[in-house]
């Protein structure tokens, strides 16, 4: 008795499994197999019955900006943030819809900028030539930089001069979401990135309306004019709003330069990730760097996609609406995550950050049309 416990204890401290180990039988196996399927739907359909509820009143909240916004000509982020905002209570208290919300403006934020790959191909890249790629890539990476050094010059940290200077330099709200998806996390964050994504969307609606009146007075001919537009506006829809308000050549120009400004999303978000993102395991050690996030890359192979010119107009469209709601979904997520009162502690100093780096923007890609033309 003593000898088969002595060998059950070698066994058990031994790689190789026991010879009185039971074989299990075929029965046995497809026994295990049948359970394991039936685990992963149970596990899925609890996953469902978590995520709905908040995912559910997002969509509800984005279905309710969208029906504004097509109303009464506004933007459609604006609304989902300010409704948003409004069904606060429905992620306090580790409520129902916490972890659905949660998930919408994580996952559903993510899915919503890959999409966006879907609105550029390489040959609208290479057809701008020179001169207006070096002034878009330059007054981005400028703009970013003069953001990174007037935060922290201000108090604010490098961190917010990313995330104000990524979003006024490549695309508004959508890098401003993008940017905050890889950046480390802190108390601050979510308020953080709600108040740039308000910031940006008033200050793109006033350029909207005031830079084409800028450019015309500076005298600048259709071409410059959609280069400057689609270089300075922060927001796609607004450079659209602004471009075709003046002519059909200047929208398409502005159209194209914007889409530049977006695709430079993926070595800003590439450049940002071998900064900053690191995984942390449960005890807090760190772990190997993640290169470029999932989504990124998937940005990437959509532009790729649509380079190619295989997918039809009309799937390219659903893709497009697809990746919009997607946006619209995770900002009233957001919204829904944020208290007015946590925006009005930002103080005075994030709004002139925001409005300094428009400025520049503004100013220097006006200076680079005058001396490179």
């Amino acid at each position: 008795m003593n000898h088969k416990n002595d060998n059950r204890g070698t066994d058990k401290g031994h790689p190789h499994i026991s010879a009185d180990t039971e074989i299990p039988t075929h029965e046995q196996i497809v026994e295990a197999e049948r359970c394991g399927f039936q685990c992963q739907v149970k596990t899925a359909k609890i996953r469902f019955d978590e995520l709905f509820p908040g995912v559910l009143a997002s969509i509800t909240v984005a279905a309710a900006a969208t029906f504004l916004s097509d109303h009464y000509n506004a933007p459609t982020m604006l609304f989902a943030l300010l409704i948003g905002m409004a069904f606060r209570f429905l992620s306090e208290d580790e409520g129902k819809a916490l972890i659905g919300i949660q998930f919408a403006s994580t996952t559903i934020l993510r899915i919503g900028v890959a999409l966006l790959g879907m609105r550029i191909t390489i040959d609208q890249l290479q057809s701008l030539g020179i001169k207006p790629l070096t002034i878009v890539i330059g007054s981005v990476f400028l703009t970013i930089l003069f953001g990174v050094v007037l935060s922290k010059f201000l108090g604010r940290g490098k961190r917010f001069g990313i995330l104000t200077g990524g979003s006024v330099g490549i695309c508004g709200a959508s890098a401003a979401l993008a940017i905050a998806a890889i950046l480390p996390k802190d108390e601050y964050s979510e308020r953080n990135t709600i108040f740039t994504v308000i910031s940006v969307t008033a200050m793109s609606t006033l350029a909207m309306i005031i830079y084409p009146v800028v450019a015309k007075q500076f005298g600048l001919d259709l071409q410059a004019t959609g280069i400057f537009l689609g270089g300075t506006i922060h927001d796609v829809a607004q450079v659209v709003g602004a471009g075709y308000s003046v002519s059909e050549k200047t929208g398409d120009t502005a159209t194209v330069i914007k889409l530049l400004r977006v695709s430079l999303l993926v070595p800003i978000v590439f450049s940002l990730s071998l900064i900053f993102h690191t995984h942390t395991d449960e005890a807090g050690k760190k772990t190997k760097k993640m290169l470029l996030p999932p989504f990124i890359i998937f940005f990437v192979l959509f532009v790729g996609i649509n380079s190619m010119h295989v997918i039809p107009a009309s799937i390219n469209k659903l893709f497009n609406e697809l990746s919009r709601w997607c946006l619209v979904t995770a900002i009233g997520a957001l919204g829904m995550k944020t208290s007015l009162k946590s925006l009005f502690e930002v103080g005075w100093k994030p709004v002139s950050i925001m409005l300094a780096e428009t400025v520049f923007l503004a100013a220097l890609v006006l200076g680079s049309l005058y001396f490179l033309t």
